[in-house]
């Protein structure tokens, strides 16, 4: 069973911090590769920890369950955290994310969708973003573009 789907058990639908990671994958012509999601919304590919993960182990097992893409050479961007990162989910759960932020450029494998999660993957240029990024994977992708320089 999932960390945060145990977690719930005993804590109902009252705030709780999950950890997790999302990963910024950058291909060759230094576009950056997302997901859409049931939502109808685009997003980087990652997830939550599990119990005696590590960030970084969390980002390649989350990047190879949705994207099929096994990933090397993470680079840590930034964890981000805090009272601007609270989420009331549609079922009225809450929380506040810590989520760690990588980025690479070194991937392998060809992708394959986990459409329980995703409806579509697809590679976007860095000045040219789906107006229906989520809010804080934007920023993520913004951040690293500004730290690049690009």
């Amino acid at each position: 069973m999932e960390y945060f789907k145990y977690i719930r058990q005993y804590v109902g639908s009252r705030p709780i911090i999950l950890p997790g990671s999302v990963v910024i994958i950058i291909n060759e012509l230094n576009e950056v590769l997302l997901q859409l999601r049931h939502d109808e919304s685009w997003g980087l590919p990652g997830g939550l920890m599990d119990l005696g993960e590590s960030f970084e182990e969390v980002a390649k097992r989350e990047v190879f369950e949705e994207t099929g893409l096994t990933i090397e050479n993470l680079k840590l961007l930034n964890v981000h955290s805090g009272s601007n990162y609270y989420l009331k989910a549609p079922n009225g759960d809450e929380l506040y994310s810590a989520t760690a932020v990588y980025y690479t450029k070194d991937f392998n494998g060809t992708i394959k969708i986990d459409y329980s999660e995703s409806k579509d993957m697809k590679y976007f240029a860095l000045d040219n973003l789906p107006s229906k990024l989520t809010g804080n994977d934007r920023g993520f992708v913004e951040e690293y573009v500004n730290i690049k320089g690009l």
